[in-house]
């Protein structure tokens, strides 16, 4: 049996066990949705078609997870106007499966409740180790990348040769002072 339904502004085509991404509803995990805007059940012997919608029809479903799309990039030019802007967007959507398919205005069967398993009881010891007793410190390891802190310190301490001059050959010639402009004495 399938029905196709509507939700978020968006039709699906749906079947039980079916694992569809609709946009987002809320809910978390687990939780239970119905989806009341049938228009369209159909199985092996007969299709009935709403108008607009399936009287007394609905589809179940478990929420399975909230997730968002993967980045989408708007981006917007105008030619020789120096004018460029860049966006993303990430929509938000619901991941659903779908458990049944109900017809002429049945409920959804009750969420079987999940039990768990009852914990086994542990052997009571006498004197439970601390966390210091019970896993022995580790020795750091030097990291053959960086010396050690003290032949850091000598290292920045050592004092500095002194710059070599230039010889003259190799000097880059010595930059001319400017000369002044001569003052004109035309005074009147």
């Amino acid at each position: 049996m399938y029905a196709v339904i509507k939700t978020g502004g968006k039709q699906y085509k749906v079947a039980a066990g079916n694992l569809v991404a609709i946009e987002k509803r809320v809910g978390s995990a687990g939780d239970s949705i119905s989806f009341d805007e049938v228009l369209l059940v159909g199985g092996d012997d007969s299709t009935t078609v709403g108008s607009p919608l399936v009287a007394g029809a609905a589809v179940a479903g478990e929420i399975v997870d909230q997730k968002r799309t993967g980045k989408i990039l708007v981006f917007k030019k105008r030619r020789r106007q120096n004018s460029k802007r860049s966006r993303g967007h990430r929509q938000e959507q619901t991941l659903v499966r779908i458990t049944e398919i109900l017809t002429d205005g049945k409920k959804p069967a009750a969420k079987k409740a999940k039990t768990a398993p009852e914990p086994k009881p542990e052997p009571k010891a006498e004197a439970a180790p601390t966390t210091e007793e019970a896993a022995p410190a580790k020795p750091k390891r030097a990291s053959a990348k960086s010396p050690p802190a003290e032949e850091k310190k000598a290292a920045t301490k050592a004092p500095r040769a002194p710059r070599k001059k230039a010889d003259d050959d190799k000097a880059s010639p010595a930059r001319k002072p400017r000369a002044k402009a001569a003052k004109s004495d035309d005074k009147k």
